[in-house]
């Protein structure tokens, strides 16, 4: 795997688990009656907040795994079973009912802490753990191991899949009206389906290729790298 392929891959996975679009109408009512301005503020404030938290787990990721003696096969069978559960969740479930959030139907009117007060009642539930949950962090944790391998290159890599991930974010929160708009209640609703099924795929992978390390020649190398880089 090369610097493209591991930024394209944490690219796929983390847009997966922030999910933008599943988040909407959470997003839309927890800004009910903001202009274009109020929302795109409270969106830029949410997006830095999850590229730096993120960015700091893929720096100190593997320190913290070596800090507790927890081998990196350990975590990312721990990591697949919990992103298997969400994607789970996420495929068959009521998943925007489970986060609804009566509160956040409340609007405020003061335009100037507007963006400030959004952003405090948004960091919990919403940041986190809704768009940065264990399965986020996990996955982060865990290509990390990947990128450090690559050197130089699969740490850049990795921030930029970081990076856009919250950039597309961005935008699908600030433009939170006309996607809402665009996509419809069950447009929304398929795309946060076809998503978990995604999900749950990464999941399978991510388990197959920690028990393949843990226990090795348990797992074909065809299941745990079914795409070889063709030299």
């Amino acid at each position: 795997m090369n610097a493209v392929d591991l930024g394209v891959n944490l690219f796929v996975t983390l847009f997966a688990l922030l999910d933008p679009i599943g988040n909407l109408p959470i997003f839309a009512a927890a800004t009910a009656g903001a202009t274009l301005r109020q929302r795109i503020s409270v969106s830029a404030l949410i997006c830095a907040f999850a590229a730096v938290f993120l960015a700091f787990f893929l720096f100190t990721g593997l320190g913290l795994l070596q800090f507790f003696g927890i081998s990196l096969a350990a975590f990312r069978i721990a990591g697949g079973i919990l992103l298997l559960f969400l994607g789970l969740d996420m495929a068959r479930g009521d998943f925007l009912a489970m986060f609804a959030d009566k509160d956040a139907l409340a609007d405020s009117k003061d335009v100037r802490g507007y963006a400030r007060r959004r952003f405090q009642r948004l960091v919990v539930p919403f940041a986190i753990p809704l768009m940065i949950g264990p399965g986020a962090i996990s996955a982060v944790i865990i290509q990390a191991g990947e990128a450090a391998k690559l050197g130089y290159a699969g740490t850049m890599g990795s921030l930029v899949a970081i990076s856009a991930a919250c950039a597309v974010s961005f935008v699908c929160f600030a433009l939170t009206g006309s996607l809402s708009r665009l996509l419809g209640e069950v447009g929304m609703a398929i795309i946060v389906k076809v998503l978990g099924l995604i999900l749950c795929a990464l999941a399978i992978q991510f388990i197959l290729l920690g028990l393949g390390e843990a226990i090795p020649g348990m797992i074909s190398g065809a299941v745990t790298t079914p795409y070889p880089a063709v030299k």
